[in-house]
Parts: structure tokens; sequence; C-alpha cells
């Protein structure tokens, strides 16, 4: 026989079970979570207050930190003791799992407590999504801030972000969401925005969850002109809304029965359209001869038809329309009707203000691939959180959508994830980006074959997957996708990646022997040829570079001595020097190298002419590099032997030619006189420009990011367009120079390095460079690659976004990618950027050049993008600045009457 006390236990056991299912239930759908609790510390756990379940918030956010409030509040202060506060990044969200379509309630609520001991409160905005809510402002709100919304997720995965607007750090203290039932709280459009609930009672309680099933907070409120007048007994509420018992049980009257019955507010802001909801519910039982009958007045119109509440019985009158206020100063008023007996009741009183989010969520389908790619390979940057493409100041870095029509839902069209440190395979989740127009995945770790899907992506015309690991054929139907306008970017130029792939061949004897002897007589020709070059050289008294000469071959002839070799680049003698400067009358600079004199040859073309400084004991050798270097490719481009007679064609680049990189018109080489001859920019260089040395108009931001392309086009053509590559190994804003249309090129080839070494991309070299934009890892090493020109053009960058000097010894950080990096741990590009630009840029463009600056800066070359990423990235920058600042221009001409009377516009969304 069992003992009584575990009769009793297994009771209280059971008794437990059956009340903690109950509130399970009523529970169900509910998301509660405690910011910045510890998933340690006893998550979830049951609130006493309102027996709800919360749970740690370190499930639905990766970023932030946890905070608690100042001790000696928590007496004053019970509601909650722990937050999270974000004082990196600029967007920091959570992400919830919710139902589509379903009308969720959604409350904030924001407690400082001075966690941080500064006593400063902050301010910020709140976001759904990629939609403005509200802005939380804690000055004078001690007991914290709360905030609501009624709201409809159009997918089942909801953001909510915390944004930066100033120097004060976000913070949170709860979330909570409770899905409500679809018929009631029902707009023409948008969301519904909590401006008062109230219920009229002369208590003090606060009636929230269980009292109320929706966990809807109703606040008691009551006026000396009321008169308040309850019953025990509990009225029907199943109308839908769900007004809790207690609510209902209690109503206010006029004071004087004769009088109306008045609320009066005035609205934060006074062009709100308002949501109105009234609960009626009779309290007192009527006698035969009494009646409750009046009229509902809003701001002096008639709101509804005449009311008489039923005893005991729920009755809700509300807006089906918006209604608006005044001067922002609501009245409503309850006037009794002729018939009545009674004076008007009211129980409770609902207002919102309607909140239209007219900015649509990117296409579900590439959320949820571009979060199982970032899952996959690991990538928790602080930027990639909320909407990956809207609103466009917030876009995901190293992507960029199709966001500019508000009426469709964004799609994404590049993705850029280029020296991410991607390893395993790659992302299967890839391919439904179905959008995807560019994918860049070179320079990581990848490895396994390329796979078959990405031929199926009709969308994309670029796909970079050079300098990883993979292996295996590269599939032909990508190969096939190639005459259709797509670029292919992949290590090696043939169809197999690696030796993996390779089937042996076994060649005919006679064939081998052809090719044997084909082999040795091309070794002869070319030994001849070099000989017969250098003979020609030899015997002129004055320096010719290898590219001033350019062989003329007659293809029909066998007689290698037949080809002529004819000057191309123009020697100039002191004497012209002299002329062309008129006597070295007009300085413009002076460099390592010399000074640079203007000149003018044949009476109109301007020039720029450089003499060696007598003093320097680096200019003759600096001499030889800028005629080699600046006119220098490999001097066979293809040979071609066939059985019976030998056709030999050589092709030699006269001159490196670029529009973005400086030309030479001739030199100078007279004993002790060199000279080199450039052409002529009038506006000088980047570096004057930045300081305001010439005294011109500010560069503007869309100006710098097209100079900034300009030169990176220049440093892309030394580096891959001509062969062998060219490093420049002196990139500096003083080497940029300015046209008249302020068109940039490179200059100064001085310390420029040629180099082939067959699979080999660097080469080891005396250090040279200029201090501060020298790379640290070519510094350290010796060993040059064109990943040395990135570092010192990312400091380039630096310097245009800026417009800090490279050094300085008064800053904190004396180098300008330390100083921009201590900057940016504080989140605010306002402190970053050229102050000469007074804010005039788009801080998502201001962004995203200043992430690839200290791309190219980072230490790691192999961190570092290449040039062709660096100009896709500026390019893909500048035209998100061009759009928006035309849709800047749009806005502003929907807001001008005079404008929009005469112009056909479209929606689009604001600029940052």
């Amino acid at each position: 026989m069992e003992s009584p006390h575990g009769i009793l236990l297994v009771a209280f056991i059971a008794t437990f079970a059956v009340i903690h299912l109950s509130q399970a239930e009523d529970q169900e759908g509910f998301i509660s979570v405690d910011c910045g609790l510890p998933p340690s510390e006893a998550s979830p756990y049951i609130e006493p207050d309102t027996g709800l379940w919360f749970s740690s918030d370190s499930d639905f956010i990766q970023t932030g930190k946890i905070g608690k409030i100042d001790p000696s509040l928590r007496k004053t202060i019970k509601t909650y003791v722990t937050l999270r506060y974000f004082p990196d990044g600029i967007r920091n969200c959570y992400n919830l799992s919710v139902k589509q379509g379903t009308n969720y309630l959604i409350r904030v609520t924001a407690l400082y407590g001075n966690y941080d001991g500064l006593n400063i409160t902050p301010k910020f905005d709140l976001y759904v999504g990629p939609n403005f809510w509200v802005t939380i402002d804690l000055e004078n709100m001690i007991s914290g801030q709360t905030e609501e919304i009624i709201y409809i997720p159009r997918s089942n995965s909801l953001d909510l972000c915390l944004v930066k607007t100033g120097a004060t750090t976000p913070m949170i203290s709860s979330l909570e969401l409770r899905p409500l039932p679809n018929n009631i709280y029902i707009t023409e459009s948008g969301s519904l925005k909590r401006f008062k609930r109230y219920y009229l009672t002369s208590s003090n309680a606060i009636l929230s969850y269980p009292d109320d099933v929706n966990d809807r907070v109703w606040e008691p409120k009551f006026d000396p002109e009321w008169k308040h007048i309850s019953t025990t007994l509990e009225a029907n509420n199943s109308n839908g809304f769900l007004v809790p018992h207690d609510v209902l049980k209690t109503a206010a009257i006029p004071a004087n029965a004769t009088a109306r019955f008045k609320i009066t507010k005035e609205l934060d802001f006074p062009d709100d359209e308002i949501y109105l909801y009234l609960h009626f519910s009779e309290v007192q039982s009527l006698q035969i001869n009494e009646s409750r009958e009046f009229d509902i007045f809003w701001n002096g119109q008639p709101f509804d038809n005449t009311v008489s509440p039923k005893y005991l019985k729920t009755t809700t009158i509300k807006s089906t329309t918006p209604v608006t206020c005044k001067g922002g100063v609501c009245n409503l008023e309850l006037i009794r009707t002729t018939n009545s007996t009674l004076p008007p009741l009211l129980n409770a009183i609902e207002i919102y203000s309607s909140v239209k989010f007219h900015q649509l969520e990117t296409n579900e389908n590439d959320v949820f691939a571009i979060r199982k790619i970032k899952a996959r390979y690991g990538l928790n940057r602080i930027t990639w959180q909320g909407d990956p493409c809207v609103p466009q100041k917030f876009l995901w870095d190293s992507l960029n959508c199709n966001s500019t029509d508000t009426s469709r839902q964004p799609r994404i069209t590049y993705l850029n994830l280029t020296s991410s440190g991607l390893k395993g395979t790659i992302a299967a989740a890839i391919q439904n980006l179905t959008d995807l127009e560019k994918l860049d995945l070179s320079n990581n770790n990848l490895t396994g074959e390329i796979p078959g899907f990405l031929a199926n992506m009709n969308s994309l015309m670029l796909i970079n997957l050079s300098k990883n690991n993979l292996i295996g054929f590269i599939p032909q139907a990508l190969l096939d996708r190639e005459s259709e306008g797509l670029t292919l970017f992949v290590d090696g130029k043939h169809r197999c990646l690696s030796g993996s792939c390779v089937t042996e061949k076994k060649f005919p004897v006679k064939t081998a022997a052809f090719v044997s002897s084909a082999t040795v007589m091309v070794i002869i020709v070319v030994l001849v040829l070099i000989f017969v070059v250098k003979k020609k050289t030899s015997s002129n008294s004055e320096v010719l570079p290898p590219s001033s000469i350019k062989p003329s071959v007659n293809v029909t002839s066998n007689n290698i001595s037949e080809i002529s070799i004819k000057m191309k680049r123009k020697k100039f003698t002191h004497s012209e020097v002299m002329e062309m400067t008129k006597d070295l009358e007009r300085p413009l600079g002076e460099g390592g190298f010399g000074i640079v004199y203007h000149g003018v040859i044949n009476g109109s073309q301007q020039v720029a002419i450089k003499i060696l400084s007598q003093s320097s004991t680096q200019g003759y050798k600096e001499f030889k590099a800028e005629v080699r270097n600046c006119s220098y490719s490999n001097m066979f481009k293809q040979m071609c032997f066939m059985y019976s007679f030998i056709l030999v064609q050589v092709e030699l680049l006269l001159r490196v030619h670029h529009i973005n990189l400086v030309s030479l018109v001739g030199y100078c080489d007279e004993r002790e006189h060199l000279a080199l001859i450039y052409e002529y920019m009038s506006n000088g260089d980047l570096k004057d420009h930045l300081s305001g040395k010439h005294g011109s108009s500010v560069l503007k931001w869309n100006t710098r990011l097209q100079i900034a392309i300009d030169a990176a086009l220049g440093l892309e053509y030394l580096h891959i367009g001509c062969r062998p590559s060219m490093v420049h190994r002196d990139v500096k804003s003083t080497n940029i120079l300015l046209d008249e249309g302020f068109t940039a090129k490179l200059a100064d080839f001085g310390l420029s390095r040629s180099f082939q070494f067959g699979d080999e991309d660097h080469a080891s070299t005396a250090v040279a460079g200029t201090p501060g934009y020298l790379d640290p890892e070519y510094y350290r090493t010796g060993r040059l690659a064109e990943m040395s020109d990135v570092y010192s053009f990312g400091i380039v960058l630096l310097e245009i976004i800026t417009n800090q000097r490279v050094l300085d010894q008064t800053r904190e950080k004396i180098h300008i990618a330390e100083w921009t990096a201590f900057m940016l741990n504080r989140g605010d590009i306002n402190g970053i950027m050229d102050p000469n630009l007074h804010g005039d840029y788009n801080s998502h463009s201001a962004w995203r050049a200043l992430e690839l600056a200290m791309l190219c800066a980072n230490s790691s070359s192999e961190k570092r993008p290449n040039m062709f990423q660096v100009v896709i990235e500026l390019k893909e920058c500048l035209a998100s600045e061009i759009s928006m600042k035309s849709n800047d221009q749009d806005m502003d001409s929907q807001s001008s009457p005079e404008v929009s009377m005469s112009c056909d516009t479209k929606d689009v969304p604001s600029a940052r």
C-alpha cells in the first residue's frame, strides 16, 4: 500500500503537469526573449508576474555584448536585469522564425539602467525587416521605453534590427512576439503602431498576460471629470478581440450625467493617420425605464452609428479607414441621445497610428540561399545581418542587388567572396541565386570539381574561380556558355584544372622526331635573331630601349637578315629639350629623379619633361628603367615551324599604351644630359587636389571614385594586360596625374619591374618604394608581386576617402591604415570621411569603398583582391553612388508640387 506522502507527491506532480501544459497551450506561438541573458543562466525561465516562459536571445543573434543594469537601480526597476548592447557595426539584427501571413503583435523594450556607468542614454532606430519602424530615445525614460507594432510578415523569417544613428550605442532589454487572430486589427494597408491602449478604471493595475490571452498591455486611465462604475460579473468577450474580463468589468461615465464624455490626446506626429478601437460592455443591469444610448464623434465628425451597449456583452466600434487629427490634437466625444436616460459609457480604448512599409523584402529564395552560403562557409561578417539587399544603405558587403524598383522584391545579382578564406567545395546553394549575374570566388581554398549547375544559371555573365585548388575537367556546358558571352576565369587555359584528369597519349615516332627537330630549330632561330638585334643595337652610339624597334617580317622570305628594324620612339637632343622648355623656364614639380619642366613640341603639343638631376645617384638607373619598362613586352609572341619551311612571327609591343597610363613621348640620352618627355597633364597630381594646394574646388565624391577607377584600370593593365606582367612599385597619390577632364593616369615608372617566371608570381628584388605606401610584406621578404601594388593602391584609396596624410606623427595612430582601423571600431563613418566633402556622399558607397581600401591594405597579400576585382568593386561602388543620387533627385522632385504637376515620377527608395 502506498504511503500518503507518495500519493500527495504524485498528485502534486500531476497538477503541475496539467498547469504547465495549459500554460504551454496558451502560449503557443509566443516568442519571449530576455535579451542579454546568458544561455547558461536558467534559460528558459518562468517570469513570475505573468507566468510566461522567457529564454535567452543567444539563438536569435550572433552579435552584441551582454550588459547588466546598475545594481543600485534594481530595487526600483525590477523587470529587467540583463540587456544586449551593440558597440560594433551600424545595423545589428535579430532573426526570428514566424508564420508567414500571421498577424503578430511585436513588442520591444529598452531599459538603459546605466549599464555602462557612463550615464549617457542612447538614441537609435528600430527597423522591421527593411523598413523603419520607430526611434528609441531613452532620455528622461528612467523606466525604459516600450514600443509595440501589429505586423504581418511576408515570409517565414522576420528581422528586427537596431540601427545606430549617432554617437550612442543601441541596446535592447526584451523582445516579444504574440500571434493575433487575423480577423482583427485589419487596415486598408500598412501596419499598426500602438499609440495608446487604456482601460478606464480608478485602479492602478496594469493588465497583461494571463488576464489578456494575447498579452496586450492595458494601462489604467481615469480623469476627475469621470465617474467609475463596475461589476463583479464576467462579460461575454467572444467578439474576436478577446478583451480581458477585468477590462470589461469596469467603465467610466461623465461625473455630470448630462455632460459629454471626452478624451483628448495629442499625437507625437501630427500628420499620422489613426485607427481607433472602442470597447463597450454595459456593467449595470438597467431597469425597464432606463436606457443608455449615445453617438460617437471624432474631431467633431460622426464616427459610427448610435451605440447602445448590451449588458455583459462586448461591442467593439472600430475604424474601417484611417482618420486624422487636425493639428495633431485628437478629440473623442460620446454624446447621449435624447432617448437616453443614462450618460455615455466607455470601458476601453485603443489608438494606433498607421505605418506604411513600402520597401519589399529581398526575394525569400535569395535570402535562404545567401544565408545557407553564409553558414556553409562560416562567414560571420557584422554587415551580413538583416535583409541582404534593402535598404540600400545597409546592403551586405560583397553583394549587389537590383533593388531600385520598390514594387518588386529585390534580387541578388552579384556575389563577390574573393579572398574570404572559403574552404571545401563550391556551395550548392549558389544555384538558388537564380538572378545572379556575377560570381567571384577567386583567391580562396576551394577544392573539388567545378559543379555543372553553374552552366544552368542563365543569368551568370561572369564567373571567377581562379586561385583555388579545384580539380577535374571544366564542364563542357560551361565552356559552351563562353560563346554566349560568359566570361570565365579559372586556373590554367585548358579543360583540365589539374593533372588528375590528364589522360596519357602516345605520340608516333615520326611526330616525336619532328617536334624535337622543330624545337632545336626554334632555339637556333631565337639565338640568331637575338645576335642580330644586339649587333644592330651595339653599332649605334645612342642608347635604344628594346621596345624602340619593331621587326617587319616578310613571311615569303626565309632569310632572317631581311627583317627590317625601324625606330619608333623619338630621341631628342639636349638642345631640342632646352628649346622645348625655353631654357627650363617653367618648372612643374620635383621628385627623386629630378625636376619636371613644362615644354612644347612643334609649337602646339604640350609635354612634361623630366630632367635628371646631376646630384641624383640613382637617376641614370631609374632613367633606363623608365625607358625600358614603359615600352617592353615579350619579344616573341608566336613562332611556328612547319615540315618543309620555317614561319617566324615576331611581335614586339612598341610601348605600353593605355588611356590610364601617362604616355612617354620621347627621351634624351646625350652623355650627362638625360631627360624623359611625357604627355602633359594639365591638372597636376591627385595629392595636390586633395590637399587644396592649387586652391581649386574640392573633388566631389563621385569624381574621387572615378579617379580611383582610372588609376585601378592603369594598374590592372600593367598586371594583366602586359606580358610579362609589370609591377609599378611606386603607386602613390603624387604619381596619379589628372588631365584637363580629370581623367587619372599613372606616372613615374622609374621603379617598375617586369618579370615572368613560369608558374611563379613573384620575384626577389631590392626593396624600393615610398615610405607609407610600401607593402610591409614586400619590405619584410623582398619578394615583389602584383599584390605589392595592390597594397599601395589601398593606401591611395584611403587618402582619397579620408584626405589624411599617409604618415602623421601627431595622430594617435601614425599610419593611415592603422588610424582608419582605429576609427572604424567607433562605427562612425563621418569621423573617417574627408570633412571637406561636408557629408555630400552616400554612406553605403563610402562604406563600400572604405572596406575595399582596407582589404587592399591588408598586411597579408593572400587576403588582398587583385586589380581586376578592385576595378569591378569600384565600378559597382560608383554605380551605386550615381543610382543613389538619382534616387534622391527623384524623391526631391516628387516632394516638389511644381515638379510633380509637370513630370511623371515613380516611387523610389530613399538613399542614405
